[in-house]
């Protein structure tokens, strides 16, 4: 297939995924049997027992990918419309490396209510949710909210996969530069729906020192200026309980790490010389990192991640969200923050780290079969 760029391939295929029969044919019995009169008998069942929905529908396979398309890739707020090419993609990669159906379900709506009660609505029909692209802070919300009122797994890729992947890569760029966790000094800059829960991660890690800062410097519970929301509030008074002050170049002074989840060319050449010796820089804002990865590399930085493909360490969520849904479906389970912690470490061990390579490919099958397999057994303990 020689496609000269992405509108030529889209118009070519006109959408990503297709509903395929699971028989290629049927006779007169098969029909009498799969729709009228017999299937009136699997629903009765059904309608008394719910559970068995999961047995004879394909309720057990099936993921509602949803967005209201209000933070798109880079892109932001571009609507329902056009979140869906984004949601038909991610549900090709769920049966591509999960073998799961997943249907996207893009709402023409910024209600978080209303959004919520659809999703609850829609579930007899799924096996489990993954929301996409909502912004923050109405994706926590709704996050919480859906994880308590549904029976089913309920997964937010922006907030939970990006933290997985995040902390499964800092952890092998540590071996690297022989650092340990509790020892460092972290800077997040930029606590949307995938900073906030990096930040909640990594304390729960057990890492050293946490600067949380947003575009009004570091958020600072004394100052209620520096925090735009409740949740950055909540963050300010876990990890930052002295009330210190600064800018993003004030809180890089001297840091280890510096993880960016926020727009670009934010970072300078001096503010990673002003960080600690063998400093890991993950600069992930899409399409245009916070600093170009080899100004970092020229300023002294040990280990430099991104969120593109076309440069070395890419922190791609392909790694976590589909053996993560995959294995709380196996287990009938909600996800559980065990589940999302076995999957960093399983993320983390499915490679033997290097400087350029600090995890494995996101086409790896054996990190997704990884992955899938430590959910489930998380699950059963």
């Amino acid at each position: 297939m020689n496609i000269v760029n992405a509108e030529e391939l889209h118009r070519l295929l006109k959408g990503k995924i297709r509903v395929v029969p699971v028989l290629d044919n049927i006779d007169r019995k098969l029909l009498s049997l799969l729709y009228t009169p017999g299937v009136a008998e699997i629903a009765v069942k059904c309608a008394h027992e719910p559970s068995l929905t999961f047995e004879y529908t394909r309720r057990w396979n099936t993921v509602a990918v949803v967005s209201d398309g209000s933070a798109v890739l880079g892109l932001g707020n571009i609507g329902a419309h056009g979140a869906l090419p984004v949601m038909e993609g991610k549900a090709l990669l769920f049966k591509i490396f999960a073998d799961l159906d997943a249907i996207p379900l893009c709402l023409k709506t910024h209600d978080t209510e209303l959004m919520i009660q659809i999703v609850k609505a829609l579930e007899p029909s799924f096996g489990g949710i993954n929301l996409e692209d909502i912004a923050a802070p109405r994706c926590f919300e709704i996050l919480k909210r859906l994880e308590r009122e549904l029976d089913i797994p309920v997964f937010h890729d922006d907030q939970q996969g990006t933290a997985v992947v995040v902390c499964a890569a800092l952890k092998n760029a540590l071996k690297v530069v022989g650092k340990k966790l509790e020892e460092i000094r972290i800077v997040v800059n930029g606590i949307g729906a995938a900073g906030y829960n990096i930040v909640k991660f990594l304390f729960k890690m057990g890492a050293g020192e946490i600067v949380p800062v947003d575009k009004n410097g570091i958020l600072n519970p004394y100052d209620p200026s520096t925090c735009l929301h409740e949740y950055h509030m909540e963050l300010a008074k876990m990890v930052n309980p002295d009330g210190k002050k600064g800018s993003l170049q004030d809180a890089l002074k001297g840091a280890d790490v510096f993880i960016g989840v926020s727009r670009g060319k934010l970072v300078t050449p001096d503010m990673v010389r002003s960080m600690a010796g063998d400093p890991v820089v993950f600069a992930l804002a899409n399409p245009v990192p916070e600093i170009d990865p080899s100004l970092a590399r020229e300023a002294g930085a040990r280990i430099v991640a991104t969120g593109r493909s076309d440069f070395p360490n890419q922190v791609n969520n392909l790694l976590a969200f589909p053996g993560i849904m995959k294995g709380a479906m196996k287990a009938r389970s909600r996800i559980t923050e065990k589940m999302l912690f076995a999957a960093i470490e399983a993320i983390a061990n499915s490679c033997e780290p290097e400087s350029e390579r600090i995890l494995p490919e996101a086409y790896d099958e054996h990190v997704h079969e990884n992955v899938f397999k430590a959910v489930v057994s998380t699950s059963n303990t």
